[in-house]
């Protein structure tokens, strides 16, 4: 992960904290501001992460710190927890993390107290904003405040009394379009004023109300600066936003979004796979290296390691760039299109009835979801989720059941052609065990469920330059967190091949393999490969001559098995070394038990 960007002499900058509630575009007014692109430390001895970057104001610097997105100040979870510490400046260490990109720095010291606050309010849900802005206030530092996403409440045909709003709370008071950048240089011009030496800034002190009191403060300003128009027409979209939340037509359309997104993900992906990266690769990279160096090559180990069985530059390329890159591209294309338009949020509060059944909340959808792309960011997403049990849970599944998209992509690559209904049975059979595995978890595990309160977003046209920016990242982080780890994977499986050991170790395994899964000796080593990374179980197998039935069953093994390493290390990391084992046995039993069940059931049937 690349950590915080940190800068010269930061001891000598103040800090400035920019606060405020998640998805508002906070982090999109920290880039305008910063100019830096999203960068992450976790705060000290916490998983939550905060994100530092250099303002630089008519030669005065500061750091601006991104705190992480909080609702309230209640210290309920750990994001809250962190963002009061940063008001108070009580931490007890420094963050220890390093940027990688730049030399020579130094740690900001995020405990020392800050010497200003932004708070980002949100212009269509202020209510909800100006709780949170009332308990920064709380803290008597010198504070300003920047409305954003003033366009959809103008849409609408409402408005807000920005100099009232200012003059009952005390404090400058700044409307902005974050992803228009329109306001940007009155922020500058108040950040100006609080990095100024000796600044006399001041803010309206608020006494310490109990949080009834500051709801209704809260309702009273809304009720007083938000004006709405005497008839009101929904355009479209809005009523449409509405609809969306609704069980109808809300859960029939879900269905059919849910179904056109598997549609388009494979579709894309084959499409991208069979006219682009195939030929691409196959055509004209491959053979052009294996042209180079053959020639000087002679029989031998390193001969065998570089184009032989698991060959360096031909299943090194292959398998990362022309069996998983296309699905990565339609995965995160589709995801992006439903993160930008708000309709995540939509279909979590759908589904909130049925993963109360599981002990989940409706908001636990997005993480798992996430999962689809990656493990590793669905575990770290649930950090949102407010209680141990609930972020157990959730984690549990994403490792167990919810196949990431490298390997959806070498499912689609190992079973689409020979028959799409056993693909389409992969994925239902994952669905299937997630939910039972969900409701044994919820049984299981101790702990209760607090409840949980969602905010849905506007719903909104996706927008083309930031979906394109979202995939274009996630493409990168792939090749280099994914693709190049999986070359070198496959270079330490061919040189394993070529010396014999694979060998003996499919002779070890043998009985499990052979006896068991009624899979050939040879399926030994995407087992010992998938250990490090999770597709590795699969791919290998679509050079194997399988029946349809061994097809499924190695399929079923690959989706249940073991958590790559990173993953491990990632539920280690956010929980304990005790969680990560359970969750390696319990992949590692299920995956060999449903997948010999489904071998000897199916060999009745065959």
């Amino acid at each position: 992960m690349r950590t915080v960007i940190y800068v010269r002499d930061s001891q000598e900058k103040s800090n400035i904290l920019l606060i405020g509630p998640p998805n508002i575009g906070k982090s999109v007014i920290f880039n305008n501001l910063t100019g830096l692109d999203i960068s992450i430390a976790n705060y000290v001895g916490t998983t939550v992460e905060y994100t530092v970057g250099e303002i630089d104001i008519d030669g005065t610097k500061a750091n601006l710190i991104d705190v992480p997105g909080t609702y309230t100040l209640e210290a309920s979870n750990e994001a809250e927890q962190v963002a009061i510490d940063m008001l108070q400046g009580n931490a007890n260490e420094k963050n220890n993390s390093h940027c990688s990109d730049i030399n020579d720095v130094n740690d900001v010291d995020v405990s020392k107290k800050p010497a200003a606050v932004i708070c980002v309010l949100d212009a269509y849900n202020l209510e909800s904003s100006l709780y949170l802005l009332q308990q920064v206030l709380q803290y008597n530092l010198p504070t300003a405040a920047v409305i954003n996403r003033m366009d959809l409440i103008e849409e609408r045909g409402e408005k807000i009394d920005i100099e009232y709003l200012s003059k009952v709370l005390g404090i400058t008071i700044v409307p902005t379009v974050a992803v228009e950048k329109k306001g940007f240089e009155k922020v500058n011009e108040v950040i100006s004023s609080f990095m100024t030496v000796g600044s006399t800034t001041e803010t309206k002190s608020f006494n310490h109300y109990q949080s009834e009191n500051l709801w209704k403060k809260a309702e009273e300003i809304t009720e007083k600066v938000k004006t709405k128009p005497e008839t009101t027409i929904e355009s479209t979209r809005q009523k449409w936003g509405e609809l969306l939340v609704r069980p109808w037509p809300g859960l029939p359309i879900s269905i059919l979004i849910i179904l056109l997104a598997f549609g388009a993900i494979v579709g894309i992906g084959m499409g991208i796979r069979q006219y682009i990266l195939l030929p691409f690769f196959l055509n004209l990279i491959i053979p052009s290296l294996v042209g180079l160096v053959e020639p000087f090559l002679p029989d031998g180990l390193i001969y065998g390691v570089l184009i032989g069985e698991y060959g360096l530059l031909i299943k090194g390329l292959e398998w990362p760039f022309t069996l998983v890159l296309p699905y990565v591209i339609s995965f995160y294309s589709v995801l992006s299109v439903m993160e930008d338009s708000g309709y995540l949020p939509r279909l979590g509060g759908l589904l909130d009835g049925i993963l109360n059944k599981f002990g989940l909340p409706g908001s636990s959808v997005v993480p798992l979801l996430l999962g689809y792309g990656c493990g590793i960011p669905a575990i770290m997403a649930t950090r949102s989720l407010n209680s141990y049990k609930e972020r157990l849970t959730v984690s549990t599944l994403v490792s167990l059941a919810i196949p990431c998209v490298a390997q959806s992509g070498a499912f689609v690559a190992l079973l689409a052609e020979r028959s799409i209904s056993v693909l389409i049975a992969v994925f239902l059979f994952s669905l299937i065990v997630l939910f039972l595995a969900g409701i044994t978890l919820d049984k299981t595990l101790p702990g209760a469920r607090p409840y949980t309160i969602m905010e849905i977003p506007e719903l909104l046209p996706p927008r083309k330059n930031v979906v394109l920016k979202k995939v274009w990242l996630r493409m990168k982080n792939y090749i280099f967190d994914g693709a190049l780890p999986m070359i070198g994977i496959i270079g330490i499986a061919a040189l394993l091949y070529e010396s014999g050991v694979m060998e003996i170790v499919g002779q070890v395994l043998s009985p499990l393999v052979v006896n068991w899964l009624n899979l050939p000796a040879e399926a030994s080593t995407p087992l010992v490969l998938g250990v490090f990374r999770r597709e590795l179980t699969v791919i290998p197998l679509i050079e194997m001559d399988l029946t349809t039935l061994q097809l499924f069953t190695g399929a079923i093994v690959g989706l249940f098995y073991v958590p790559c390493v990173a993953i491990i290390a990632a539920l280690a990391r956010e929980f304990d070394f005790k969680a990560a084992a359970f969750i390696l046995i319990l992949t590692t039993v299920t995956a060999f038990g449903i997948g010999g069940l489904i071998a000897r059931i199916g060999a009745l049937f065959l």
